[in-house]
């Protein structure tokens, strides 16, 4: 299967944002692509709290998600919207990261918010706590496509293996990892951890990132790590990006995850114990 990964570049201005997404789905649809990846928060990378809320919309208004199911309906693929910021009806006015698997219809096949909030201190001068922007969602999601069932994630999630294994148990066979990837930590654990969540499995792992600096005319701007990757489910990459934007197509052998798990059963043989 044609598949293609975006690598993006976006700004903190979800129209600008859409603009550049949609020239490149179109890219990589007439390149033959029937599924097509985009990053994490597709729509908006900004660090400002202020400016998120005057320029992000709820899932019904949202202008990017609107043009992406139409895009989709268009040239009749199978669309990943990695995922894109939303406000919610939330009392405490946190925003939602939300996921969304488009069908060659346009229709939304099915929607993933991001579990584990990335709360942490990298370093002295970097330091993250999306939770009090965001609100974690609780549902794991596997959704249906003819070519394979799909375990859904997104970027912070790639370091909870358990995450991982229950959608490889509850029958994925490709698992997505868009992100927006510091690049410290993407430097340091990217490659790595994407290359064990495959083994672990026996999945497909597609990672469509941001890369780069990010442009803001309104607040402090930020960095991500970029470098795409696809690794197949023996745990070789089978797709790097490096670090321009960019559309990056790959072919996906899906008969490579029987193969993969024949050799290693590790799903099966998994046991429950006892402590420690």
């Amino acid at each position: 299967m044609k598949t293609a990964l975006l690598q993006l570049n976006v700004s903190d201005d979800p129209a600008a944002n859409l603009a550049v997404t949609l020239a490149y789905v179109r890219e990589a649809a007439e390149a033959g692509a029937e599924f097509i990846l985009t990053p994490g928060v597709t729509n908006c990378i900004s660090t400002s709290r202020v400016h998120q809320n005057s320029v992000l919309q709820h899932e019904d208004d949202d202008i990017t998600l609107a043009a992406l199911r139409g895009e989709a309906k268009m040239h009749g693929i199978w669309l990943l919207i990695g995922s894109l910021a939303l406000k919610t009806a939330d009392a405490d006015g946190r925003f939602a990261n939300r996921c969304f698997l488009i069908g060659p219809d346009g229709t939304i096949v099915a929607r993933y918010d991001k579990i584990h909030m990335f709360d942490v201190d990298v370093s002295p001068e970097e330091t993250w706590r999306e939770s009090e922007g965001y609100r974690p969602g609780a549902q794991a999601v596997v959704a249906t496509a003819p070519f394979a069932p799909i375990g859904l994630t997104i970027c912070y999630d790639l370091r909870f293996p358990k995450l991982h294994a229950a959608l490889a148990n509850a029958g994925a066979q490709i698992l997505t990892v868009p992100a927006a990837f510091s690049p410290v930590t993407g430097a340091a654990h990217w490659h790595a951890l994407l290359r064990a969540r495959a083994i672990e499995t026996g999945c497909f792992v597609l990672a469509p990132a941001q890369t780069g600096e990010h442009a803001s005319a309104h607040h402090k701007t930020r960095r991500t790590y970029g470098h795409s990757l696809v690794v197949a489910p023996w745990g070789e990459i089978q797709m790097d990006a490096g670090v321009a934007p960019g559309v990056y197509m790959t072919d996906l052998d899906m008969g490579e995850v029987s193969k993969a798990r024949g050799r290693v059963p590790s799903l099966e043989n998994a046991r429950p114990f006892d402590g420690p």
